[in-house]
């Protein structure tokens, strides 16, 4: 089969890391499917394996990629769980000290094909194509348990997403516009605002701009550039949930603010199969779309990984499979 790996690491120039050629099928091992792959789509996780991070070099080459719907071996059309959780493991597999992630220990879904436990499949609404589906199991699913599980508001909130523009911000723009809440959001630039209000933002903001009022929610996968301002951003008793922090992880901390206002700092990783498929079924009622930047097919990556490598992108990166 075809596939996309990580053939060596590769810090400063993780592109010229990547190999694009035949490797042998996979086989499933029992409680394990094959699925052939329809689309797969592109995260960061993808361009810091290449750079040499949560990967080991005795376990190279190997195939890159989280997300990916397709059909099964019993011909079910379904999205790929990337979770992938100890057999031993009760409840929500993203507190499993065990988890892994597809492209991790196993290998990933940029391929013709991928096995992977039969748990780990959901089904794929009708209402979603290829490339849709295979949008949703990291970034759009990320966003979900953010705004959902993890955040503790309702419909009506005023929310700011910081960071317009990445996957998992984009993600948390239209799930929030389509769930009733007051969406607004930041990005330094210009051309990412527009485009967030075409999306659904009520208001956008350039990146640590003094905002009208305080806001309900922050949702933070920038870090360090824009920390200061998410803690100021919050009304008393306000919460801040984090799932990322793309410019560094050390900014000061703001702790008298935090205990004085009495403000929640919520950390968020990926989501459960459960919450996978209840985003799937949302989408597909609500009419809810992920923004697809552009495809790619699957011979051609290469393309789609350099132009995630640029940071010239406002949403998803996703390569079909003929």
């Amino acid at each position: 089969m075809f596939a996309v790996s990580a053939a060596r690491f590769s810090p400063d120039d993780p592109i010229s890391a990547l190999d694009l050629g035949e490797r042998p099928d996979p086989i499933a091992k029992d409680g394990w499917v094959t699925v052939d792959v329809k689309a797969a789509s592109l995260n960061h996780h993808d361009l810091w394996s290449l750079r040499g991070v949560g990967l080991k070099a005795e376990q190279l080459p190997m195939i890159l990629g989280c997300d990916a719907a397709g059909v099964d071996e019993d011909g079910n059309e379904v999205i790929v769980h990337a979770v992938i959780g100890d057999p031993e493991w009760k409840g929500d597999e993203t507190f499993d000290p065990r988890r892994s992630l597809l492209s991790e220990r196993y290998q990933g879904t940029i391929a013709e094909k991928v096995v992977v436990p039969r748990r780990n499949l959901v089904p794929k609404p009708a209402q979603l194509s290829w490339e849709e589906a295979a949008c949703l199991p990291t970034a759009w699913l990320t966003a979900y348990r953010m705004l959902f599980t993890r955040a503790g508001i309702s419909p009506g909130a005023t929310i700011l997403v910081q960071g317009a523009g990445g996957g998992v911000a984009t993600a948390l723009i239209s799930l929030g516009r389509a769930a009733g809440m007051r969406v607004w959001a930041s990005s330094r630039d210009e051309a990412k605002r527009e485009r967030a209000l075409a999306l659904g933002a009520d208001q956008v903001f350039e990146s640590g701009a003094r905002l009208p009022e305080r806001v309900d929610a922050v949702f933070e996968t920038v870090g360090k550039a824009t920390w200061s301002h998410s803690v100021k951003a919050l009304k008393p008793g306000g919460t801040i949930v984090i799932s990322g922090a793309t410019t560094g992880d050390a900014p000061p901390a703001e702790l008298t603010r935090i205990f004085f206002l009495q403000l929640s700092v919520v950390g968020s990783t990926m989501g459960s199969r459960d919450e996978l498929e209840r985003l799937a079924q949302f989408m597909a009622t609500a009419g809810v779309k992920p923004l697809i930047d552009t495809i790619v097919p699957l011979r051609e990556a290469r393309d789609g990984f350099a132009k995630m490598h640029s940071g010239d992108l406002f949403g998803k990166v996703v390569f079909t499979v003929d």
